[in-house]
This record gives structure tokens, sequence and C-alpha cells, in this order.
């Protein structure tokens, strides 16, 4: 990866997270590339990480592999223009959109592309993501090695065998974090229906939420078997797991994630 020229159409939130990740992983700066129609975050961009910055004709021109990080409505167009630009020479493609499908993007950009569908989600900013990868037959070992590298500098990587385990790793890892979220808002607000101060309610959410997160991340046990050993027969916990199972803790959650699921089915069909 190293000696490899990795260029971002588009700079925004989850691109400035990669390219931080990448050079805190010891990529050169003058390996990475940028361009972004909104010229004063390009500038703030090349400021702070030393990058490359140009058209996308001119970063294309250099690319050994290039992230698609637009706006999925304008993607087809962003494609249509990479087309013609990388027509004479190949190039890994890696696209961070939601909901776009090989089809379209072979359709627009070439039907023998090397191409890497990322869904990546938003702990990526705090290099704690969590990314489902699937590939296409024309995209070699060598650049499905670089399309995990290039994620692993924000997170953890998860091949899956069939792109449409891309739209479960939707609902599961990419929408994820909002459900964890709510659970906090949740937990807090009942904390503070109960007694609680703001402060400590906050405090005290999070860092269980943390605390619980890397416990479950060192363990070698499933979480299923963590949660019973904190549940004490007679205990507070159990009352609390009781209700929570009482009142289809688990069925609401698949019907969640299924309904999630179903939508990165759906707009998946609106580029089809």
């Amino acid at each position: 990866m190293n000696s490899s020229k990795i260029a971002f159409i588009g700079a925004g939130n989850m691109a400035n997270s990669l390219i931080r990740g990448l050079l805190s992983k010891g990529a050169a700066p003058a390996n990475l590339l940028a361009f972004d129609v909104d010229a004063e975050k390009l500038q703030l961009l090349q400021t702070e990480c030393g990058i490359g910055i140009g058209t996308m004709a001119e970063i294309a021109a250099q690319a050994d592999v290039l992230v698609l990080a637009v706006k999925p409505q304008v993607m087809p167009e962003v494609c249509s223009e990479l087309a013609a630009l990388l027509s004479n020479r190949p190039c890994l493609l890696i696209s961070i959109a939601a909901g776009i499908p090989l089809l379209s993007l072979q359709q627009w950009l070439g039907a023998e592309t090397a191409i890497v569908r990322s869904m990546p989600n938003t702990p990526a900013l705090v290099s704690a993501g969590a990314s489902g990868l699937f590939a296409n037959a024309h995209t070699s070992a060598v650049q499905k090695q670089l399309a995990e590298d290039i994620l692993q500098a924000v997170g953890i990587v998860c091949w899956v065998p069939q792109e449409s385990d891309i739209d479960t790793v939707t609902a599961l890892s990419g929408s994820g974090p909002a459900y964890f979220f709510l659970l906090m808002e949740a937990m807090e607000a009942s904390a503070l229906k109960l007694g609680l101060s703001s402060e400590t309610a906050r405090q005290l959410t999070l860092q269980t939420a943390l605390g619980a997160a890397l416990l479950a991340l060192d363990s070698d046990v499933p979480p299923s078997e963590l949660r019973k050993r904190v549940t004490s027969p007679g205990g507070t916990t159990e009352q609390a797991i009781i209700t929570f199972q009482n009142k289809g803790f688990a069925e609401l959650v698949y019907e969640a994630m299924q309904a999630a699921r179903q939508r990165s089915v759906e707009l998946a069909e609106n580029f089809t």
C-alpha cells in the first residue's frame, strides 16, 4: 500500500477519516490525492494533511486506487466522467456510497473495471469503524488486499461472500451506531427521570456503553454468556432483562434491522 497512489473523489467526513487514518498508519502524504467541488474544504485538507489536490482528471491520471466518496445521487455523473479518464489503464475503484450495486457501477465505469463495494460506518471518524467489503470478479487478490489495507486504517474489515450481504452489513454495522445511540439516549433520559443529574447520567451512560463494548471485545465468550455472568438470579439486572424480554426486545431488534436491510435493497433498485 505504501507505494500506491490513492485518490479520493469527495473530501467529506468519511474521506477525511480514511486519509487521516492512512497517514497515521504510515502512508506518505505524497501518495494521497483528493478532489472535491468544495475548494475551501479541499484546501483545508491539503493544509492540515499535506496531501496532493487537483481536478478529478488530474488526480485520476495518477491514481492506482480511486475511492468514490461522493453522495449517491451524483455517483452516475462522477463515474461516467471517470470512465473516460480511465479507459486506457487499470485502476481499482472503491465505492463507499450506500445503496449503489455493482451492476450500476460497472455500467457507468465499464464492465471489466475492478470494483470493491464497501459499507463503512461513522465510528471510522474516531478510528473505530467497521466495514463490510465485496469485490467484483475483475478485482485481483492484490487489489482486494489493497482495499482491505485502506479500510483497515480506520477500523476492522469483514469480507462478505455475496453482494446481497452488503444490505445486511448496512443494517448491522452501517446503521448500527444509531441503534446504540438510541439506547444510550433512552438510558440517559431514564436516569434523569429517576433522579440523577444530567452530567452524571451522561457520564455513566457513555462509560457503561464503552466498558461493555471493550469487555465484549476482550472476551473469548459471546455477548449472551457475558450477559448471563452479570445477571444474578433474583438481582437487579435480572429484573431489567426480564422486562426487556417480556416487551419483545429481541424481536424488535430483528424487525428494525430487517426494515433497514429492506430499505437498503430498495435504494439499490433505484440505480438499476
